[in-house]
């Protein structure tokens, strides 16, 4: 990489305080960007709002779904930004580009009686069956998002007051935990946890069998086992128990502000999605509750 994107990297990470995730993302997608201008003989410092188009559509042709393209033309953006506080190049070339349109899909939720039927799965006979359903129970009752799950440190969780910090960036939110998730965390925490540890300066809350910190896979894999183990047929990732957990709390009264700020959304607008599913909630609900319904 050359001497300026080095410098934009080294800007957005001290300066903007991004999660590891953001600044990844920022780092491929820029990488990517100059390996198509050095390829196409483009000097990115004199290069036109043409020529940025050009290469969105070549992401496009090359199968890159909208959001992604979005999201590099985003990255892209602050580039250019920097490099004209920078004094580098004179314009924004991107200035003038509108971001393609994502759709936003409906996302996929379980129901309350398929969430059942999977934490029922976890057998607490064993250190492993503690573990995980004190991790499918706690996944459920705070809809963290998986990385921010393994991230944890077993001081992000105060037992007493029955609340977990999540730290995201420098972001950081409160969520209650639930009685059930609560008491699966408690057995995991003081029967199974000191058990699979091997190192007593081990600060993950949740680890794996080798007593390590539990990566993204091994948690996609135990729930992939449980989803078998329920005969469910839908296709189930940690992200869909963060939808039904939103989706369930708005059709049980909770308000979009405060399912917002336990998501972690920075605009409601995307928490706004799970409104969609209210609809036969509010129906019942006026069915039951209205004298000429």
């Amino acid at each position: 990489m050359d001497k300026q994107i080095n410098n934009f990297l080294e800007f957005i990470k001290e300066d903007k305080k991004l999660s590891d995730n953001t600044l990844q993302s920022y780092r491929r997608d820029i990488a990517q960007y100059e390996k198509y201008t050095t390829e196409n003989k483009i000097n990115y410092l004199k290069i036109e709002e043409q020529d940025v188009k050009k290469y969105l559509g070549y992401l496009a042709q090359i199968g890159k779904k909208t959001s992604t393209i979005s999201r590099n033309l985003a990255s892209i953006r602050s580039f250019y930004q920097f490099l004209v506080r920078e004094k580098k190049v004179k314009k924004d070339p991107t200035d003038k580009i509108q971001s393609p349109k994502v759709e936003k899909r409906a996302p996929s939720i379980l129901t309350s009686q398929e969430i059942e039927l999977l934490l029922e799965q976890p057998k607490d006979v064993d250190l492993k069956g503690i573990r995980d359903k004190a991790m499918l129970e706690f996944a459920y009752a705070t809809g963290m998002r998986v990385t921010e799950i393994i991230s944890l440190n077993i001081e992000d969780v105060n037992l007493k007051e029955g609340i977990v910090t999540c730290k995201n960036g420098t972001k950081q939110r409160r969520i209650p935990l639930g009685s059930l998730s609560l008491g699966a965390l408690v057995d995991y925490i003081n029967n199974a946890r000191p058990l699979l540890v091997k190192n007593e300066n081990e600060e993950a809350l949740f680890v794996n069998t080798n007593g390590k910190r539990l990566t993204r896979q091994g948690f996609w894999k135990i729930i992939k086992y449980y989803k078998e183990q329920a005969h469910i047929t839908k296709d189930i990732t940690p992200h869909v128990l963060r939808h039904s957990f939103a989706t369930h709390l708005l059709q049980n009264g909770a308000d979009l502000k405060s399912i917002q700020t336990m998501l972690g959304h920075s605009d409601i607008s995307s928490t706004q999605v799970y409104m969609q599913f209210q609809d036969e909630s509010i129906k019942n609900i006026y069915k039951q509750a209205h004298p000429r319904a």
